[in-house]
């Protein structure tokens, strides 16, 4: 039985329809993350009038608003919730970028290709959509297929952290071991992701 005040609690009052304490609860366990997630994804680039806040907030707001409404079939506890805001928090950090990009070279008129992103060869207009909850759910339940084919937690602690964006230097740190034994374990994830594949 979940606890009270624990995030599946919050999860099943929020998918009944009472949003506003659920919103709360879940905006206050998971805001600061989901703003460190977006920080990590928009390193390095050119800062824009939007940032990381502004990411966090966006997804959260896709997330309430698709739960709200049913269109995440799979979405009963923590390690759920944590992979769908996981991917909408991502998927809106590289829309961002994107956006920022396209309005310097060109309001949208840029297209690349989709082979080589040189424009050579089957250009396609660079899509800004915003995720699909059902996109963002399948990928999510994807993600939660690769982590669970890992054979141990150490592992799966190691691939989570290197999707949100750590380096293997940071991961070290993290793990007080050294860098090699970072890439050796990502070694090891990389070959159990190919024999579940």
């Amino acid at each position: 039985m979940s606890e009270p005040g624990s995030v599946t609690v919050w999860l099943d009052r929020l998918k009944a329809g009472d949003r506003s304490e659920a919103v709360r609860r879940l905006w206050q366990a998971y805001f600061a993350r989901l703003v460190g997630l977006a920080r990590r994804h928009l390193a390095g680039r050119p800062r824009a009038a939007a940032d990381e806040e502004d990411v966090a907030l966006a997804a959260f707001d896709s997330f309430v608003r698709a739960a709200g409404a049913g269109r995440f079939p799979r979405l009963d506890d923590r390690d759920d919730l944590w992979q769908v805001l996981f991917v909408l928090t991502a998927r809106k950090a590289a829309d961002l970028a994107e956006a920022a990009g396209r309005r310097k070279r060109g309001g949208g008129r840029v297209v690349r290709s989709l082979a080589t992103g040189d424009g050579s060869a089957g250009e396609w207009p660079v899509p800004a959509a915003d995720p699909d909850p059902a996109e963002a759910a399948a990928l999510a339940e994807a993600a939660a297929r690769l982590l669970a084919a890992l054979p141990d937690e150490p592992l799966r602690q190691v691939a989570v952290w290197k999707l949100e964006g750590y380096t293997n230097e940071e991961i070290a740190g993290l793990l007080g071991r050294s860098v090699p034994t970072v890439e050796r374990k990502l070694n090891r994830i990389r070959a159990a992701w190919a024999g579940a594949g």
